[in-house]
């Protein structure tokens, strides 16, 4: 597993899913992001070394993200889009994108667009420190790559289950209602709606499989426990 991470922006699940699974088998750290909105929100909590970035999207298309990014930030960008005239690439590539993969693709191809990007670039992560990393049992947290893996397998998780179940393992052994984990994942912006604790930890529990080590308080909310299954 190499050092560099991957932030695939895209609306389609599907697409991600597919894209992610390359990448995971080349050896690459991956995170997702559905729109513009959710990448951005993704790059001001994690470091980043190249964006596959979709131009169809809604509310905020590719383009815009690019522009965005680019007042901001120097990280590598490779358009992926079924956009494939060439005055959007032309446009692409002039916003500030590094290079563009036109859907569909062919997987070997796209890695190793993504593989001459770094290079060319010169991008790599700093080697995470101890204090970047959480344990406990068979999962293992990387704060810095926000990445999990159940025994050295990376599972995918949405930005908002990182943050809970990396709270929940900051505060093992602890009960935690739902108000506290709503306002100090959440931070307040799903209002009064505890029953968006309740989805997001059902949905987690599922990734977690064999290493759920989450429990259930009654009448209070939720613990992590020691890390026995």
């Amino acid at each position: 597993m190499s050092d560099y991470i991957v932030l695939v922006v895209d609306d389609e699940e599907d697409m991600r899913t597919l894209i992610e699974m390359y990448l995971l088998n080349s050896g690459y750290h991956c995170l997702q992001a559905q729109d513009g909105e959710e990448a951005i929100r993704c790059l001001e909590r994690a470091t980043v070394d190249l964006i596959l970035l979709d131009i169809m999207m809604p509310q905020r298309d590719g383009f815009l993200v690019c522009e965005e990014l680019r007042r901001k930030s120097d990280v590598p960008i490779i358009f992926v889009s079924a956009k494939g005239e060439e005055w959007d690439k032309v446009k692409g590539l002039k916003l500030g994108g590094d290079d563009y993969v036109v859907k569909p693709f062919n997987p070997g191809e796209l890695m190793a667009r993504v593989e001459a990007v770094l290079r060319r670039t010169g991008k790599k992560t700093t080697l995470y420190t101890e204090q970047d990393v959480v344990k406990l049992g068979k999962i293992e947290v990387n704060q810095k790559a926000r990445t999990v893996t159940i025994n050295g397998t990376p599972i995918n998780v949405t930005l908002k289950e990182f943050d809970l179940l990396l709270f929940l393992m900051r505060h093992k052994n602890q009960a935690l209602s739902r108000e506290q984990l709503l306002e100090h994942v959440w931070e307040g912006s799903y209002g009064s709606s505890l029953r968006t604790v309740d989805t997001h930890i059902k949905t987690l529990r599922m990734k977690l499989k064999e290493a759920d080590y989450i429990q259930t308080v009654w009448g209070i909310g939720y613990k992590m426990g020691d890390g026995h299954a």
